[in-house]
């Protein structure tokens, strides 16, 4: 294992960061293994699930009546690209202006980071119900929350739930900023190579990829698991439609 390892060179010493303690650059100061990082893996794992939480109960409300009145085009779309537009790291220092270090500040910009992709999924998800099933709901007497709760949102979850997808990737991928404002996450070792050096930064970085490839998957299976059995059926039919003619098509004509 040792010897693959050096092979790996670089990468294989930052494996080995993952789970052996090692002295840091300067000395004086052990640094790495598992109990270290699984310390700044918890912290960001904590501030990444509280700030999607927060942008999910601000957001998927606004959006779902947004949706439902038809009146958010604007919204959805400035609100997309402001989160496009507007850095993570500009943020984190206008909240450090007014908010100072912390972790309110932290979670302030995950928040705003996360809430542009779920707006824009919410609406959109609700904009896409079959406006005859919303007027034969609301031909039987359904109120306008009544629809909402018990046609929209359960129709518009697969668009929602890939909103939830999006800001959660980039929550936890942002979350290594954390460090800047006193908030020690997996960051840590990214922005101090004074300390952890190259092989930890590394090393640091390797673990964010896993566990955002592991959220990243795990979303993708509630998104799956919440889709309407009727709406999975349609997905075959739908890559039939658009897919390229097969050689047998083509040899028939």
């Amino acid at each position: 294992m040792s010897t693959t390892l050096a092979f790996l060179g670089d990468f294989g010493e930052a494996i080995k960061f993952i789970f052996q303690e090692r002295e840091s650059v300067s000395g004086g100061v052990q640094i790495g293994g598992i109990p270290e990082l699984a310390g700044f893996g918890a912290t960001h794992m904590i501030v990444s699930i509280a700030a999607l939480a927060i942008a999910a109960a601000l957001a998927i409300p606004l959006a779902l009546w947004l949706g439902h009145i038809g009146r958010g085009d604007f919204v959805a779309t400035a609100t997309s690209n402001v989160g496009r537009a507007v850095p993570s790291l500009a943020l984190l220092a206008f909240f450090i202006s007014f908010v100072g270090l912390g972790y309110t500040n932290v979670i302030a910009v995950l928040v705003l980071l996360a809430i542009p992709p779920l707006i824009t999924n919410t609406y959109v998800g609700v904009r896409q119900v079959d406006r005859d099933t919303v007027d034969a709901a609301r031909g039987q007497g359904m109120t306008d929350l009544e629809i909402v709760r018990k046609i929209e949102l359960p129709l518009a979850l697969p668009s929602i739930f890939g909103g939830l997808r999006i800001s959660a990737v980039n929550v936890v991928a942002t979350a290594t900023i954390a460090p800047l404002a006193n908030v020690q996450t997996l960051g840590e070792p990214i922005i101090t190579p004074q300390t952890y050096g190259f092989v930890g930064q590394l090393g640091a970085a390797i673990v964010v990829a896993v566990i955002t490839l592991a959220v990243d998957f795990a979303f993708a299976r509630l998104q799956r698991a919440v889709t309407p059995e009727g709406l999975k059926l349609e997905e075959p039919a739908r890559r039939r439609w658009f897919s390229l003619p097969t050689r047998r098509r083509l040899e028939s004509r």
